[in-house]
């Protein structure tokens, strides 16, 4: 009995040796050349062309000879396995999956080992790996256009700034500084030039602001390391080299002093006080040489700016006239004063008589010295209808006889 249980283990280990050995010769996927040879080409991927030269494709039955693999950016190089004689080559024992890792076309991008995206391979083979081919079809970056015009920066009028000159004594204080007994009071010399201790030499300050030179010696001690964050503070403390001269009908003549580049023309004739004859300004431009005058009893034109190096002359009013005429009962030439209306110039004449119509011919002389004519309602005028109008000097006024009725 021992003996036949005995050789029932033996035929069972004999079977169970059979059964294991030949179980890899059919499952298993051998190494090497002939495996290379039967394994199945569906992740080859397929050579790229170029549009210029494109390279012979390897014979698949001629595995001896080696073929240059394709050209490809560094990412997608070091990402993709490298083929040889169109099949893949495998680092494992385990049978390959067909169809399990779809091949990768040349020009995809290809995730790297961190998960990022490369970029994909150029088809000009001049073009560097990475970089966008340029070509007419890729989208340039926008640029500026150089014969496009800038937007202008505002202009600044004259009587909003100051530009330091000659004899202008300036207040330079250095908030940095720790000594408050520091002399901060500077003048500017012939020439325009500032002697100011801590610049290395003078600065030529004539026709800036005192927000450019302040901007200037902040530069100036920064590049020289003085203070880490130099913080300088300009403003003017004597004014004297913006000035005008003042003469003619006026109490306090002589010359002005202006804070600005310019000012009104009331300002000086305010600070030079008028005398009660006095109706006209004569301004001479110091930068034109013209000659400009102005009625001292228009608003509007004492608005006029005055430069500096300008010359007033305070005059009295010419005498100056209008001529009345027609159906009006004191007619010829009337004394005229600035904003005289032409319903004022009328009741100043006397008022129209009976025989008056509606219609007021006023006629103005022109620069060429022709006359120009314009109509009016007086009727109109006196019912609201129509605006007053203002009336010049010289201008004559003709008032029209009524229709007669037939």
């Amino acid at each position: 009995m021992k003996k036949f249980f005995y050789s029932a283990a033996v035929v069972l280990a004999l079977c169970a040796a059979d059964a294991r050995a030949s179980q890899p010769q059919a499952g298993s996927v051998r190494v090497g050349p002939s495996a290379e040879e039967a394994a199945p080409d569906a992740t080859h991927a397929p050579p790229k062309k170029d549009d210029k030269k494109v390279a012979p494709a390897p014979k698949p039955q001629e595995p001896s000879k080696k073929t240059e693999p394709a050209h490809l950016s560094n990412s997608t190089a070091s990402a993709a396995a490298p083929t040889s004689s169109g099949n893949t080559k495998t680092t494992s024992d385990a049978p390959s999956k067909p169809g399990s890792e779809p091949a990768v076309p040349v020009g995809a991008p290809v995730r790297n080992a961190a998960g990022a995206e490369s970029a994909p391979e150029s088809n000009n083979p001049a073009q560097p790996a990475g970089l966008p081919a340029n070509n007419a079809n890729t989208p340039s970056a926008p640029t500026a256009n150089p014969a496009s015009p800038s937007p202008a920066a505002p202009a600044v009028s004259p009587a909003d700034i100051y530009r330091i000159g000659t004899g202008d004594v300036l207040d330079i204080r250095l908030l940095n500084g720790k000594d408050p007994r520091q002399n901060t009071l500077y003048s500017v010399v012939a020439g325009g030039v500032l002697d100011y201790p801590l610049l290395r030499d003078p600065l030529t300050v004539a026709g800036m602001t005192t927000d450019e030179l302040a901007a200037q010696l902040v530069a100036e001690f920064r590049h020289r390391g003085l203070y880490e964050r130099p913080q300088v503070r300009v403003s003017v403390r004597e004014y004297a080299s913006h000035a005008v001269l003042v003469s003619g009908l006026v109490s306090d003549p002589g010359t002005k002093i202006l804070r600005r580049e310019a000012i009104p023309l009331y300002v000086v004739v305010a600070e030079s006080q008028p005398k009660p004859e006095a109706g006209r300004a004569v301004i001479i431009s110091h930068t034109t040489g013209k000659v400009v005058t102005v009625d001292l009893n228009d608003a509007a034109a004492l608005n006029t700016l005055v430069q500096s190096g300008d010359v007033v002359t305070l005059t009295v009013r010419p005498p100056e006239f209008f001529y009345v005429g027609g159906e009006i009962s004191s007619p010829g030439q009337k004394d005229f004063h600035s904003g005289l209306t032409l319903t004022q110039a009328l009741l100043a004449s006397g008022g129209v008589t009976k025989t008056a119509g509606e219609r007021v011919k006023v006629s103005r002389q022109g620069p060429d010295g022709r006359l120009v004519s314009t109509v009016y309602n007086l009727r109109e005028i006196e019912g609201g209808v129509a605006p007053d109008p203002a009336l010049r000097a010289g201008d004559r006024v003709e008032v029209s006889a009524a229709a007669k009725r037939k």
